[in-house]
């Protein structure tokens, strides 16, 4: 689909770096999985709950970023947003947060998570 692109581990570790507040990170996956871990920046929205905000995303301008566990949900949740008509850029983390910490990239707690929110 038109407008969907795939970003690996460090390819999404050079872009946090280089965009900083220009992406805005989006957790698809359950709290429960969560709890295990996030991507420092990371906002959580459970898959099941994205058609109930897509209007956030309407007007959003900078590069949505969305990521699950293996990349398959945050796919679906990037597919979904091109078809309700989401204008911003949509990057799907190809292998989710098991190929972020398989590289090497740290994770940090949902507590502290809300730190950055």
């Amino acid at each position: 689909m038109q407008g969907i692109k795939e970003i690996d581990a460090q390819g999404l570790a050079a872009l946090m770096e280089a965009q900083g507040e220009g992406i805005r990170l989006v957790d698809v996956r359950s709290p429960e999985e969560m709890a295990q871990g996030m991507i420092a920046g990371g906002e959580p929205l459970p898959l099941h709950l994205l058609p109930l905000q897509v209007d956030q995303f309407r007007n959003e301008h900078r590069t949505l970023v969305f990521y699950c566990r293996s990349g398959a949900r945050s796919a679906q949740a990037c597919h979904f947003l091109a078809q309700q008509g989401v204008p911003a850029a949509l990057v799907n983390l190809r292998g989710g947060i098991i190929d972020w910490v398989r590289s090497g990239h740290p994770v940090v707690s949902p507590d502290r998570q809300a730190a950055y929110a």
